[in-house]
């Protein structure tokens, strides 16, 4: 159920509400708006009272939410929630592009990957210093040395950080290297890492798993918001079908429906979907036409070398070509890429 406070309702009424809802045995969830609070009640069996909140001081209204991600639900919060990462906002206007290589290979590498992806436009970097693979005699990465080399990339670079935790352990590591936290595909489903995501605070890129439905994504997203972090952002990475033309099958269709459903942002990875190249661009700019808020897209300065889906990674050439790509229907969609404002239009005189 979801309490809709008065416009201007003051502290003292939300907090008497909270107390309230608490006194229930359930977990209030305050969610500020830009004109009234609301407060999403979760933790209840079955149907709440409506009568014992309906005549509160300040209560306005009482919305009962009849699916099962209550906290993600667009009932819950009609707003769209823009996740900032220290300063670099997913879900609003514009369009925010992560770029890099699979995984973090060396220090010389990642920077001149970082240098090269930032002139072109981007505005986050993308590399995993602990990257779980299928095969355990697969590069797993560099671990903390990894993590210290993004942590120099920010600092010589400036472009934000996200990488991925892949447990406890880890996460507690890559919380005080990275500007964002990355939960792949293979833990999309690990219900205790996400809660500790969800203490954490920070914000986290929720991969969609290889075969997981749509609300399956949704209800993951629940773990972490329902320990009072908001900061998510869902990312379509593409899911197992009887095609074998890619490794997987991108799911846009995912975007407009998330758009429609949650008031998180979404995000797209193109690289690990099509695994190989020259399918990616056209991907990207799909996702982007699609309405996602941003791409996550992988890229190396030395493709066939790299220690991590080399076949899938743009050369820094087809970066910048992607990108400038991508401006062009940006600006024909009204939507800035990479930071960078659209293009403003001019109207004919005749």
């Amino acid at each position: 159920m979801l309490v809709v406070m008065r416009v201007g309702a003051p502290r003292k009424q939300i907090e008497r509400t909270v107390s309230a809802i608490r006194k229930l045995g359930l977990k209030p969830n305050v969610i500020p708006g830009s004109l009234r609070t609301a407060i999403g009640i979760t933790g209840n069996k079955g149907a709440v009272d409506p009568e014992r909140l309906r005549s509160l001081p300040g209560v306005a209204e009482l919305i009962r939410v009849t699916k099962p991600y209550k906290l993600v639900n667009r009932e819950m919060k009609p707003e769209d929630t823009v996740v900032d990462v220290d300063g670099v906002k997913i879900g609003g206007r514009s369009f925010v592009v992560m770029a890099g290589p699979c995984a973090i290979e060396d220090r010389a590498g990642a920077l001149r990957i970082a240098r090269a992806v930032k002139r072109a436009g981007a505005t986050m970097f993308r590399g995993g210093a602990y990257k779980p693979r299928t095969s355990p005699y697969s590069f797993q990465g560099l671990e903390e040395k990894g993590l210290d080399i993004l942590r120099e990339v920010r600092e010589k670079t400036g472009l934000k950080i996200v990488t991925e935790a892949i447990d406890p352990p880890s996460l507690e590591k890559v919380a005080r290297a990275a500007d964002m936290i990355q939960i792949g595909a293979r833990n999309m489903q690990n219900y205790s890492l996400l809660r500790l995501v969800g203490e954490t605070g920070m914000p986290v890129l929720l991969k969609r798993g290889f075969s997981a439905t749509f609300e399956e994504l949704l209800m993951a997203a629940e773990y972490i918001v329902d320990q009072g972090n908001y900061n998510v952002v869902l990312c379509e990475r593409g899911v197992r079908t009887f095609a074998d033309h890619t490794r997987s099958t991108l799911d846009l269709s995912l975007v407009p429906a998330a758009k429609r459903t949650t008031h998180l942002p979404v995000v797209v990875d193109p690289s690990h979907a099509a695994g190989r190249r020259d399918m990616v661009p056209a991907l990207c700019r799909a996702a982007l036409a699609v309405g996602a808020h941003g791409l996550m897209v992988e890229a190396h300065h030395s493709p066939e070398k790299a220690l991590s889906d080399g076949p899938q990674s743009l050369d820094l050439p087809g970066f910048r070509k992607l990108m400038k790509s991508l401006e062009k229907i940006g600006s024909a969609v009204r939507t800035p890429v990479g930071g960078r404002p659209a293009a403003r239009r001019t109207r004919s005189r005749h």
